[in-house]
C-alpha cells in the first residue's frame, strides 16, 4: 500500500468516527441493498467527508463514480484511497478548468441512474451537452445554494430534464452545513493560511444568506467588528438586529481588514474597491464560483504579483498598497483546510441518503422539476443526530396535543 493510500484511508477512518447519522443510516442501506446495481455519480468536494459517503453508497449495492465539483478542493489520498476500494475517480487536485470540465463528462459517461451534485456542474452538462443522459436518469439531488439557482433558472423557463431534489433546501442541511459548516471553516482557512488575528479587525462579509450569517457569527465571535454588504432589505434588517454594521461595499471597501464574499454573484468586489482598500487588506471567497472576486480588475490594478505564502497570492497595486488574496479567490474553506467539520456533513450527507432513497421510491410518481425533501424526512435525521449526541426529547401528553393542535 503506498503512503497516498495510506494517507487517503486515515482521513476518511477519521471523518466516519464523527458522522453517527450516516453510520446508522448505512446500517439499514447496506442490510436492504437499497441501491443495488444503480449507477451513481456524485460530484461533491472530493474530501474524507464525501469518502464516508461514497463508500457508503457503494456498501449499498452502488455503482459509483466519484468526481470533484472544485479543482482546488480535490484531495489526491482521497481520491487514491477510494480507487483502492475499487471506486471510479475522475478527479485531480488543481486541474484546470479544461481538465476539470473532462473529469466531469468522463464521471457521467457510463450513463448514470441517479446523480448529486454540488453547484450545477453535471446539472448544466446533462442539459446543454449530453442531453441524452436524461433519458435514463431516475433523477438527481443539488448540494449548494448556487446549484439551487441555477435549478430554478432552468425551472422558469421549464427547462428541467428529470426531477432534481433541492437538497440544500433541506432544513437539515442549511440551517447546519451553511451556517455552522460554512460559519467555522471559512475562518479556520482563513486562519490557517494568514496567521493573523481576527480580533480587533474589521471584517466586511458579503451576503447575508445562511452561510454569511454563520461566517459572520464567528467573526464576531472571534472578536471582530462586522460589517455586512447586502442586496436583499429583509436580509440587511437581519444583520442590524444581529448586532452588525450595513452599508454599501463601496463604503466598507475603505474599512475592512478582511473582506470574506458568500453571495454566489459576480463581481462583488471590483476595480473601484480595490483602489480604495487599506494597504494589507486580505481578500477571502467562501462562495461556490470563482467570480466573486473580480481577479481581472485586480491584475490591471497591480505593478506585480507573487505568491508570499502558500495559498496567498498578494498583489502590489499602483497606489503604493498591497492587497492579498487567499486561495486564487476559490472557496478559501475548502482550498486551505479540510472543509466543514465532520460533524455537521454527517447531516448534510444523511440528506442526500435519503434523497436518493426517496428518489428511487417515487420515480414513477415525481415528474421533471425542482423537488424538495419531505419534513418527516428532515426530522428522523434531526432525530438520529440528538440521539447519537445524548440529547432528550420531550414529548406531549394526549391532552398537550389536543389542546396544542386545537383538536
Amino acid at each position: 500500500m503506498n503512503d497516498l493510500v495510506l494517507s487517503g484511508q486515515k482521513k476518511i477512518a477519521w471523518a466516519k468516527r464523527f458522522m453517527p447519522v450516516l453510520t446508522e443510516i448505512e446500517k439499514d442501506f447496506v442490510e436492504k441493498q437499497v441501491f443495488s446495481g444503480l449507477k451513481i455519480t456524485v460530484c461533491i468536494h472530493l474530501e474524507a467527508k464525501t469518502a464516508c459517503f461514497v463508500k457508503m453508497l457503494k456498501n449499498t449495492g452502488a455503482i459509483v463514480t466519484a468526481t470533484g465539483c472544485n479543482p482546488l478542493s480535490t484531495q489526491d489520498d482521497v481520491c487514491e484511497a477510494l480507487r483502492a476500494d475499487g471506486i471510479r475517480v475522475c478527479a485531480k487536485h488543481g486541474v484546470s478548468m479544461e481538465e476539470y470540465e473532462r473529469h466531469l463528462e468522463e464521471s457521467l459517461s457510463d450513463g448514470p441512474d441517479l446523480i448529486l451534485d454540488d453547484g450545477g456542474d453535471l446539472t448544466d452538462i446533462i442539459h446543454h451537452k449530453m442531453p441524452h443522459l436524461a433519458d435514463n436518469l431516475i433523477g438527481g439531488t443539488e448540494e449548494t445554494t448556487t446549484g439551487v439557482n441555477r435549478l430554478k433558472n432552468l425551472a422558469q423557463k421549464g427547462e428541467i430534464k428529470y426531477p432534481i431534489i433541492a437538497a440544500n433546501d433541506a432544513m437539515m442541511k442549511f440551517l447546519f452545513d451553511n451556517r455552522y459548516g460554512t460559519g467555522q471553516s471559512v475562518w479556520d482557512g482563513i486562519n490557517r493560511t494568514t496567521n493573523l488575528v481576527v480580533a480587533g479587525k474589521t471584517v466586511v462579509i458579503a451576503g447575508y444568506g445562511w452561510c454569511g450569517r454563520g461566517a459572520a457569527l464567528r467573526a464576531k465571535g472571534l472578536g471582530a467588528k462586522v460589517i455586512i454588504t447586502e442586496i436583499d432589505e429583509i436580509k440587511a434588517i437581519e444583520a442590524v438586529m444581529d448586532g452588525h454594521t450595513v452599508m454599501k461595499m463601496d463604503d466598507a471597501a475603505k474599512l475592512g481588514d478582511i473582506f470574506v464574499t458568500l453571495t454566489g454573484c459576480k463581481d462583488v468586489i471590483t476595480k473601484e474597491h480595490f483602489n480604495v482598500m487599506k494597504n494589507g487588506a486580505v481578500m477571502a471567497n467562501a462562495g461556490h464560483f470563482d467570480v466573486e472576486i473580480n481577479k481581472n480588475d485586480l491584475l490591471s490594478l497591480s505593478v506585480s504579483h507573487e505568491e508570499t505564502r502558500q495559498n496567498i497570492e498578494t498583489y502590489a497595486l499602483k497606489n503604493g498598497n498591497e492587497i492579498h488574496l487567499l486561495a486564487e479567490g476559490r472557496l478559501v474553506n475548502l482550498a486551505a483546510g479540510d472543509g466543514h467539520p465532520a460533524e455537521i456533513m454527517d447531516m448534510s450527507f444523511s440528506v442526500q441518503a435519503l434523497a436518493l432513497r426517496y428518489l428511487k421510491e417515487h420515480k414513477d410518481e415525481l415528474l421533471p422539476g425542482m423537488h424538495y425533501l419531505p419534513e418527516e424526512i428532515n426530522r428522523k435525521i434531526a432525530k438520529i443526530k440528538l440521539q447519537s449526541l445524548g440529547a432528550g426529547l420531550d414529548e406531549l401528553s394526549p391532552e398537550q396535543k389536543s389542546y396544542y393542535f386545537c383538536e
